[in-house]
């Protein structure tokens, strides 16, 4: 396995880490692989370790290339700035997307929580003009095929009127009309469009206490009302955070889910048939 971590910030706080599979004359899916790039969540806070690298091994090992975007938080989560950090390092995939025996039409965000809100807010204003400029993506560089997303924040107003949480995105509005009109901007099911949004796999949880399924729905819903191919799971049980669900990324007992694991599989899958087998 080749790795390659490229920077998003001088201070090296910011970056993205790159998992390739080497070539091999053994293995015809070495030779050009798709990629999944995840988006861990923390509530732009932090970046959960378990819904970063153990997540990215895990679709290396089902047939894809995968990163891993550390993107900005807290004091410098405002918007667009968690956006701008994986449009850059969507650009430099693509850009290098033969040293990184990646086919660069066939790029998915995976994003989880509020690393789902990222990936959902990538798929409905990648094309957003302060983002393109800012990322140098004026072609589209920054444009997912795909999107996963793992109990995703969507259009929580309780989540983003918390300073300490999903708010650090809306910390720079001086409250009031401005603090609206930017929530409804970023309340992600407000802007799907057909031609813009790409194809969408979610998951989620039926008792999920800190993300309720209402997000995951509304964005469904309008995934829908636009013809969108999507595929929507909500397992019945499982806590908020479960990234695998299994053993890998086990914390605590609410982090194992013998039901919720299988959206690894699920997901793999839905990509393959969305991308197409090389084999």
């Amino acid at each position: 396995m080749y790795t390659e971590r490229k920077l998003l910030s001088e201070d090296g706080r910011y970056f993205v880490d790159i998992y390739v599979q080497n070539e091999s004359p053994e293995i015809v899916l070495s030779h050009l692989r798709p990629m999944v790039v995840v988006l861990p969540g923390g509530g732009y806070m932090f970046t959960s370790d378990r819904e970063a690298e153990p997540v990215a091994l895990a679709y290396l090992a089902a047939g894809f290339n995968a990163a891993v975007v550390r993107y900005r938080i807290r004091e410098d989560a405002a918007w667009p700035n968690p956006q701008i950090d994986v449009s850059e390092a969507l650009k430099y995939i693509r850009a290098n997307a033969k040293r990184f025996i990646t086919d660069p039409d066939k790029i998915a965000l995976c994003g989880f929580s509020a690393g789902g809100h990222l990936a959902a807010s990538m798929g409905v204003h990648w094309d957003d003009e302060q983002i393109q400029k800012s990322s140098g993506c004026a072609n589209g560089e920054n444009r997912p095929n795909a999107l996963i997303l793992g109990y995703p924040v969507i259009n929580d107003y309780r989540l983003f009127h918390d300073p300490n949480s999903m708010g650090t995105m809306l910390r720079d509005c001086k409250g009031g009309e401005e603090y609206e009109k930017l929530f409804g901007y970023i309340s992600c099911e407000n802007f799907v469009r057909a031609g813009i949004t790409p194809p969408t796999f979610i998951f989620s949880t039926w008792n999920d206490a800190v993300v309720p399924i209402s997000n995951s729905l509304a964005f469904a819903k309008a995934l829908n009302s636009e013809n969108i191919p999507a595929e929507i799971h909500i397992f019945q049980s499982g806590a908020h955070g479960l990234s695998l669900a299994d053993f890998r990324t086990y914390c605590v007992p609410e982090n194992l889910n013998k039901d919720a694991y299988k959206w690894v599989k699920l997901s793999s899958e839905w990509l393959w048939n969305l991308f197409g087998r090389t084999v």
